[in-house]
């Protein structure tokens, strides 16, 4: 369990208590298991001098088994902002380390930054305002070629939180979570360590966590420097808040838990980010902030705001007078190198795309790979993520009762919407924020209530069978009773047409629709991977059976009813 910091005391945004989730879903597909190849080897004598026979090359193993589209609709839950039929026959023909392949191969398209300036929001009407950003922002998770990296950059920006709300200072906030978005999704694939300097270089960073004008302690007025962000990128971003096995797991000591760092080291850390500000350099003489570009340029130094004294953190100590750019690089080396980096992410992000209970080996065997990829490199996202989604866990669950995850709100609609190719006629994608629980859908991209993101890794939900069996369920920390009803009144609204100009193509579940039984096969297997079980799917294609049927019209009112049904099935919402 997840345990907060006495440090930050701000309230979670936690709705009302949860209803017993249900996890009593089909099977996990069985697994398909390799034979064991052996080789006997023959010790070959001879008289006379002459040489031994070589010994026999053992025979290759054979050509790995193409994934069913059941297995490959599966993986791409996990992979991706949602399947689609061509998605699923791309898996089934390249294999899942093909599709890896070539998904780690496209290159990233136009920008967030680029869209927001093409459609006008430089206007200086728009300095003080958030408008364009959650078009550009969906636009991105709902139609972007590049899947696995919309889906990487989705899970990182609720591992490394930054909220649009929160970025106060210099204004233009809707550029400022744009560019830290875009930072993301040029880092998705990259080096962890490069992120840390990234991150910690960035406008939106510094803005939400409040370190950018940070100053050097001021012995006159008793002024400290900002400790916010020294404090969350110890808890939140890199080690956690006690010391971890490399299985993720917590050391313990006499049977109680280590702490990974102290308030010396909290205040230490922070004296490296003082001096920190905008850097209005490339801006013309007077206009200051009056453009957003300088909130997608890195900060830079203060001189007389930065503390030149000696910092020591974490068992670290920054010698006084080391430069500004020299310390920072100093101290991201140390926390980089701390061994609970490697579990920590690991843990995290497997909880983000795979399963909300990783067994402590399927973290161990994940974090090995973040900390050497097999060429020596730590941190190398690419090799993780790949590990991660390959490992035989994700792929063969040893425990199905235990196993999978609460779909989030985002990904459900993603789900839907990349399985019909949705589009925006008008290219404006005006789906707005959905983060009214009644309204919408809980939740919406860069949009969470606090730094600990819409749920915590760590969330139990109380009084449940998760509780009793001691399992974590981070997602369920937004579901209420307004949140399940309102999800599925706002997704029945998009599947009908009824949110802004978003248009699916149904064309290929028009000649189904007729058919109760083949419709909803079709969409189990699309949307839920074939896991929406027998007994679910008669009482379905008995209610759309009983509709009319035999025109066009009607074709489209079963498909629209069958679509609802399957996005709010348990199946479904679960991912297994």
């Amino acid at each position: 369990m997840t345990v907060e910091s006495s440090e930050d005391l701000r309230p979670l945004a936690v709705g009302s208590e949860p209803p017993a989730p249900v996890f009593s879903v089909s099977p996990a597909l069985s697994a398909l298991s390799a034979a064991t190849l052996a080789a006997s080897l023959a010790a070959c004598g001879g008289g006379g001098g002459a040489s031994p026979s070589p010994a026999p090359e053992p025979p290759p193993p054979p050509p790995p088994v193409a994934p069913t589209e059941a297995q490959a609709s599966r993986f791409l839950a996990q992979a991706s902002m949602g399947a689609s039929r061509a998605e699923i026959a791309s898996v089934v023909s390249l294999g899942y380390a093909g599709w890896l392949d070539a998904q780690f191969s496209l290159p990233v398209t136009d920008s967030r930054w680029d869209w927001l300036v093409a459609q006008g929001y430089t206007a200086f009407t728009h300095k003080n305002d958030e408008a364009g950003f959650d078009a550009c922002a969906w636009r991105k998770l709902l139609g972007a070629p590049d899947t696995l990296r919309q889906r990487i950059v989705l899970a990182l920006s609720e591992i490394f939180v930054v909220a649009i709300d929160g970025l106060v200072g210099g204004g233009w906030r809707q550029f400022s979570a744009a560019a830290w978005t875009d930072l993301l999704e040029a880092n998705a694939f990259g080096s962890h360590r490069a992120w840390l300097q990234h991150m910690s270089a960035s406008v939106a960073m510094g803005n939400y966590l409040t370190f950018r004008a940070s100053a050097k302690e001021d012995p006159v007025s008793g002024a400290l420097p900002d400790e916010n962000y020294a404090r969350e990128l110890m808890q939140l971003f890199t080690i956690g808040l006690v010391m971890l096995n490399q299985d993720g797991t917590p050391q313990l000591a006499g049977g109680a838990t280590t702490p990974t760092y102290q308030l010396a080291d909290i205040t230490g850390l922070a004296r490296v980010f003082t001096g920190w500000d905008f850097d209005l350099q490339g801006q013309n003489v007077g206009t200051g902030t009056s453009t957003p570009d300088f909130v997608r340029r890195p900060m830079i130094q203060v001189p007389s705001r930065y503390e030149t004294g000696a910092k020591t953190f974490l068992g670290t100590t920054i010698p006084a007078g080391t430069d500004a750019t020299t310390g920072l690089g100093l101290a991201l080396d140390a926390i980089f190198a701390h061994p609970n980096v490697a579990p920590f992410f690991s843990r995290q992000l497997i909880q983000r795309l795979v399963t909300s209970n990783p067994s402590p080996a399927y973290v161990a065997r994940v974090a090995a790979v973040f900390s050497d990829d097999g060429s020596g490199t730590r941190g190398n996202l690419e090799a993780v993520i790949r590990a991660l989604l390959l490992d035989d866990e994700a792929r063969n669950p040893a425990d199905p009762s235990t196993f999978g995850k609460l779909r989030e709100p985002i990904l459900r609609l993603t789900g839907w919407a990349r399985a019909f190719s949705v589009s925006s006629p008008s290219g404006l994608w005006a789906i707005g924020d959905t983060s009214d629980a009644a309204k919408g859908l809980a939740q919406s991209p860069l949009r969470s209530p606090s730094v600990f993101n819409f749920f915590r890794p760590g969330y139990v939900p109380p009084n449940t069978a998760l509780d009793d069996d001691a399992l974590e369920a981070p997602e369920f920390q937004i579901v209420n009773e307004s949140s399940v009803v309102g999800c599925v009144n706002w997704l029945q609204r998009a599947v009908a047409g009824s949110i802004a100009d978003l248009t699916p193509d149904y064309g290929a579940l028009l000649p189904l629709a007729d058919d109760a039984g083949a419709l909803l096969a079709e969409l189990n297997l699309v949307l839920a991977a074939n896991q929406i079980g027998a007994a679910t799917l008669a009482a379905l294609a008995t209610a759309v059976g009983s509709m009319a049927s035999g025109s066009d019209t009607a074709r489209r009112a079963r498909i629209n009813a069958a679509l609802v049904l399957v996005l709010a099935a348990p199946e479904y919402i679960v991912q297994k």
